[in-house]
C-alpha cells in the first residue's frame, strides 16, 4: 500500500482534480505501481469525500441516494495553493474554499452513517489532495518545491466518482454529476 491511498479492496467517493492528475499519478507510479490505474476515468488526483465506502456489490443499492445528494449540490470552483502536512506525516494541498467539500462529506455521511469519514479515525476531517508522506528524503519543503510549478492549481467540482482501490485493479465504479450553479 502506498502512503497515498487507503488499503486495498474498498471504495472511496472522490472529486477529481485533473490539473494535478499527471503529478499525482507519477507519485503512485514511484511508490507502488499496483495502484496506478489503466482506467482513463480513474482520478489519482482527488479530494476524498467519503472513505471507506461500500463494497462493489452494494453500488447499485446506494446509487440513487448518492445521486440525489450529489445532484442537490451545486458545482463550484476551488483553488489548491497551500501545501501543508498532517500530524501523521501526510503532505497535502488544502482547497480554498473548504466548506463545499465539508458540506458534501457531511451530507453523504448523514445519508450513510455506517461510513464515517476515514472510519472515524480523525475528529476533524480536513479536505485535501494527498501529495506524499514524510520520510527520509521527503519533507514538506521538498514536496512543495516539486509541485510548485503546478500551483496554484484551479479546480472545478462537477462530479463525484466512486473509485475502487485494489492492487492491479483500481478503477472508477460510478460517477454522479453535481447540480448546476
Amino acid at each position: 500500500m502506498t502512503p497515498h491511498e487507503p488499503s486495498a479492496g474498498h471504495s472511496v467517493l472522490v472529486i477529481p482534480v485533473p490539473a494535478l492528475e499527471g503529478w499525482v499519478r507519477a507519485r503512485h507510479q514511484h511508490y507502488d505501481p499496483a495502484y496506478v490505474s489503466a482506467d482513463p476515468t480513474f482520478a489519482h488526483a482527488h479530494l476524498t469525500i467519503l472513505a471507506p465506502f461500500v463494497e462493489r456489490a452494494e453500488v447499485d443499492g446506494v446509487s440513487a441516494r448518492v445521486s440525489e445528494i450529489v445532484s442537490a449540490t451545486s458545482t463550484f470552483d476551488f483553488t489548491l495553493a497551500e501545501v501543508d502536512t498532517f500530524p501523521n506525516g501526510i503532505v497535502h494541498l488544502v482547497p480554498e474554499p473548504e466548506e463545499p467539500f465539508r458540506e458534501l462529506t457531511a451530507a453523504l455521511w448523514r445519508a450513510f452513517p455506517a461510513y464515517p469519514p476515514y472510519a472515524g479515525a480523525f475528529p476533524d476531517v480536513r479536505p485535501h489532495v494527498t501529495l506524499d508522506a514524510l520520510g527520509p528524503d521527503v519533507t514538506t519543503a521538498t514536496v512543495a518545491a516539486s509541485v510548485a510549478s503546478l500551483l496554484p492549481a484551479q479546480g472545478y467540482a462537477d462530479r463525484v466518482q466512486l473509485s475502487w482501490y485494489e492492487p492491479g485493479s483500481c478503477r472508477t465504479l460510478a460517477a454522479w454529476p453535481l447540480g448546476g450553479r
